[in-house]
């Protein structure tokens, strides 16, 4: 069976993949840690500070050409700690969506073992990564009415927070005034339910609600209220949550979850799985599973393919 890309968008929305397929991405050895580690790609078009510490700037990716350009804000995991990899592993996504005319906006981060890292710091970051981006647009040709952000593991659960930073009281540290709205996220194994899932990211990241939301107190007594991405919605978002089929870190298990409460709460989420895929696969371009991500990432950004 030959499905045009069209075709292929709705199996995959629906979860109807043709057997064919699925033999096909399964045969390939799903990614270990070391693999993701090994990813690379090219250097950046430019490398722009947006705060003072190491950490804190972004990487653009200008395709060749003129713009408009769509733009994908790249935010890697790494368990929000400086021990997995980061900003270097998804130059290799970064890459192969330049190539395709997307212009990234690869962000870096303080990490919780960093100073300044962690709740509020982290969250800042973001803030502050977006702002930039705001301001480089119109000199760096970014279409910003095209707009993605896309977030591997602890990046996926920053990404999902983004899309409703608009609902964060103005009392939080968290709080920004007329954030650039992202109302396109796609989220590759993320760990975003910092309330639900907290089990599952102790155990697959070691970390603690204290490093990731702060500790309670008489003005702040809910730490999730302005850190999870799950108590932040509705906010008009649609999200992506796509899993490897045999992710044990962050399991389709817990992207189902996720989607259900999304759409309880008036959002929009959709659950592909890569079959035969690990945690690492989804963030790879060089990965057999790139080629169901790819068309998440277009559909995002009114990319639609043309028939064959």
């Amino acid at each position: 069976m030959i499905l045009r890309p069209r075709a292929l968008i709705e199996r995959l929305k629906f979860g109807l993949l043709p057997a064919l397929m699925r033999s096909s991405l399964a045969s390939a050895a799903p990614l270990k840690l070391a693999d993701y580690l090994a990813l690379t790609g090219p250097a950046p078009t430019a490398k722009i500070a947006y705060g003072n510490a190491p950490s804190q700037y972004a990487e653009l990716f200008r395709p060749a050409g003129d713009g408009p350009f769509p733009v994908a804000v790249l935010v890697h995991g790494g368990c929000w700690t400086i021990k997995y990899g980061g900003i270097e592993q998804m130059r290799n996504l970064a890459g192969a969506l330049a190539a395709l005319g997307i212009a990234e906006w690869n962000v870096e981060y303080r990490r919780v073992d960093e100073e300044g890292g962690g709740y509020p710091g982290t969250y800042q970051d973001m803030n502050a990564a977006l702002d930039l981006l705001g301001e480089q647009a119109q000199r760096q040709q970014l279409d910003l009415g095209r707009i993605v952000a896309i977030g591997h593991s602890a990046g996926g659960q920053l990404v999902q927070w983004i899309a409703g930073r608009e609902r964060i009281p103005a009392s939080s540290p968290l709080f920004t005034a007329h954030p650039l709205p992202v109302r396109q996220i796609i989220s590759l194994g993320g760990l975003a339910d910092l309330r639900h899932e907290r089990a599952l990211i102790a155990a697959s990241c070691g970390r603690n609600t204290v490093e990731l939301a702060g500790a309670p107190s008489a003005g702040r007594p809910d730490v999730f209220a302005d850190t999870n991405a799950a108590e932040l919605m509705p906010n008009g978002s649609h999200t992506v949550l796509i899993n490897g089929e045999l992710d044990t870190m962050s399991p389709p298990r817990a992207a189902h979850a996720y989607a259900a409460r999304a759409r309880a709460a008036g959002d929009s989420a959709s659950v592909i799985v890569l079959p035969g895929a690990s945690h690492y696969d989804e963030v790879a371009a060089s990965s057999p599973s790139f080629k169901l991500v790819l068309p998440a990432i277009r559909r995002a950004l009114g990319m639609m393919d043309k028939p064959d």
